[in-house]
């Protein structure tokens, strides 16, 4: 099992870290090395969950895998940042790992035992089983996941308003600008109001067939009650938009009205847009797309809409029951509340999507956590690394289209000149976050 590191200091505060998930984990972890005494608190099996089978920490409801090992992979970037950082569940995959080829993946059951036994282990670290149903008025860490139980969701959307918590994960697709057809896809905003929005034109022709294509699409389940969710009016799955009428797009998130192609000088048949989601202008969403198609079936009718034939992906589309805060419009850039620095949310609940991101962020808030106790100022990493674009894109997102999301090269600073080889671009992106990353560890690591 994985035996837990020797102290750094001693002493230094009591703080309460509220989720026993892989964030919880984590910041526990780092927190407890700095000296810290820890209480981490679960409320498993005293109050389960849908998703979870046993009652033992950091278990692994949805896949065994992290994700590939390649540092020129945006995951596998991400996990020598976390190795860089001391990572628990780095550890705990080591010793538990089964042959999955390039990706890191786990035996579930013997990974959540020594994530069990590594806080268990700890001189440091007290593990209470008990709901939390309230924010701690004491120094802590929330990572409570997107299963956070009622009443504490209940009690951080008092604390941060209506709109400061989500519980519906609607999410479009997201593609690389680069790889979007020039000659196609143009700039224009509707009535020549702004030139904000990339327009994707369909002929008539061109929009049947594609409506055809997503009206036969294989669409994904999901296999858990906790993952069937009621659709919202305003944010509905383009197939089941297609299973109104195959005009229904063409008025709705695809209507032409106020566009001209510059090719033909008219108005499109219909229309797909895309908004920016980064300052780069590297990340497009495709408004009004968010989908429960399969992946494979996402890329086969996404490509053929005009202008996408050779569309790379960022995220795919999904939609399934998530709650999450609206981290641009109500947290610090460390993740706090504005006027509790010492009240740090992390994991899935902040918006961020995926196992290592999730485990990546809460090492980041213990590390930060345990920065202001001790009077310094919390820190990010720069956003030439994965974890600090993660986290800048969690900052800096629009807080009205704030959607999680997972590691991808898109995060990060784009690199000073086009590199057109894809592979080699994203090996230079690689090192760059390496050495930027192990330059930010030499700056703030105690």
């Amino acid at each position: 099992m994985v035996a837990p590191r020797a102290a750094a200091r001693h002493g230094v505060a009591d703080v309460t870290v509220v989720g026993g998930g892989l964030a919880g984990c984590e910041a526990a972890l780092q927190l407890a090395d700095r000296g810290h005494q820890v209480t981490l608190v679960e409320m498993r099996p005293v109050r389960a969950t849908p998703a979870h089978q046993t009652e033992h920490l950091g278990e692994l409801v949805c896949t065994n895998s992290f994700k590939s090992e390649d540092p020129t992979n945006a995951h596998g970037a991400l996990k020598v940042e976390m190795e860089a950082m001391g990572s628990l569940l780095l550890r705990a995959a080591d010793v538990t790992r089964v042959a999955a080829g390039a990706a890191l993946a786990v035996d579930r059951g013997l990974f959540a035992e020594a994530m069990t036994e590594a806080m268990t282990s700890h001189p440091r670290i007290e593990l209470r089983r008990e709901e939390v149903t309230t924010l701690p008025d004491g120094p802590a860490v929330v990572a409570t996941g997107p299963l956070t139980s009622d009443a504490l969701s209940a009690a951080i959307r008092e604390r941060l308003g209506v709109e400061g918590l989500a519980f519906f994960d609607a999410i479009a697709p997201i593609v690389d600008r680069d790889s979007l057809d020039e000659s196609i896809v143009f700039a224009q905003g509707r009535w020549d109001q702004d030139a904000d929005y990339l327009n994707c034109p369909f002929t008539k022709d061109e929009y049947d067939a594609w409506v055809k294509a997503v009206a036969e699409a294989d669409v994904h389940h999901g296999g858990h009650d906790w993952d069937q969710v009621p659709y919202f009016e305003g944010c509905l799955p383009v197939e089941v938009m297609v299973s109104r009428g195959p005009e229904t797009l063409r008025f709705g998130p695809m209507k032409p009205l106020g566009l001209e192609d510059p090719r033909t000088g008219e108005r499109p048949w219909a229309v797909a847009q895309l908004r920016r989601e980064d300052k780069a202008g590297q990340m497009w969403n495709l408004v009004g797309f968010q989908t429960r198609l399969r992946i494979g079936e996402q890329k086969r009718v996404f490509r053929m809409i005009p202008g996408l034939e050779n569309a790379e992906f960022f995220r795919f589309g999904s939609i399934h029951r998530n709650a999450y805060l609206n981290f641009p419009a109500r947290l610090t850039r460390h993740g706090s509340l504005p006027d509790r620095p010492d009240l740090v949310f992390a994991g899935q609940i902040t918006g961020v999507e995926g196992y290592t991101e999730s485990a990546a962020s809460g090492i980041l808030a213990g590390i930060n956590l345990d920065r202001i106790l001790t009077g310094r100022d919390p820190v990010v990493p720069p956003p030439t690394t994965m974890l600090g674009g993660l986290y800048r894109y969690l900052a800096e997102s629009d807080p009205k289209h704030f959607q999680p999301i997972n590691s991808n090269w898109g995060l990060v600073d784009p690199l000073p000149r086009k590199i057109r080889d894809k592979a080699r671009k994203r090996e230079m992106l690689g090192e760059r976050a390496r050495t930027d990353f192990e330059t930010w560890m030499r700056e703030v690591a105690p």
